[in-house]
């Protein structure tokens, strides 16, 4: 084979394959103070999902009691409910107001590397007695690093999203 060929060959199939974005995401979560007499800490979950909206990974749970996750309805439509094998791995007590740092190494439930390319990250917080928020915004794997901010909710507090986080 003359090596003209083989060189066209190796960049077709270079063209072809999605590129690995290869970084780490970290997001920034922070549950405010509440006041008040009737005051129970949130369940909480984080998810990412891919450009078709389908959940690819669940970052944290952190709940009390099985019976009230249905109350996250978004989450529990998109992952909860099927009980996915990255549950239990990041399933934790729910958190005291804070800013708590979460980092995604950019694989999917099966531990696979995703391509570049667009995603959602998602967080839902519900509270006995409470209310319920639900907050997500759109990221870009493989551009470099970029910051991100979602606006504090009545469950939630700011979070920031830095993706490009190099391994």
């Amino acid at each position: 084979m003359n090596k003209r060929w083989l060189f066209g060959l190796g960049f077709l199939l270079s063209c072809s394959l999605p590129v690995i974005a290869e970084e780490n995401v970290t997001i920034a979560v922070t549950l405010p103070a509440v006041e008040g007499p009737m005051y129970y800490r949130p369940y909480v979950a984080v998810w990412i999902e891919n450009d078709q909206g389908e959940a690819i990974k669940n970052l944290a749970l952190w709940s009390k009691e099985p019976d009230w996750l249905k109350d996250m309805r978004r989450w529990w439509r998109k992952s909860g409910r099927y009980g996915g094998s990255d549950i239990d791995a990041v399933s934790g007590a729910t958190r005291r107001p804070g800013t708590y740092e979460l980092t995604w190494d950019g694989k999917n439930a099966e531990g696979n590397a995703v391509p570049a390319g667009r995603y959602s990250v998602h967080l839902e917080a519900a509270r006995e007695h409470g209310s319920r928020s639900w907050v997500h915004t759109e990221i870009e794997l493989g551009q470099g690093q970029k910051n991100y901010t979602i606006e504090a909710s009545e469950e939630l507090g700011t979070i920031q999203i830095t993706t490009g986080v190099t391994q």
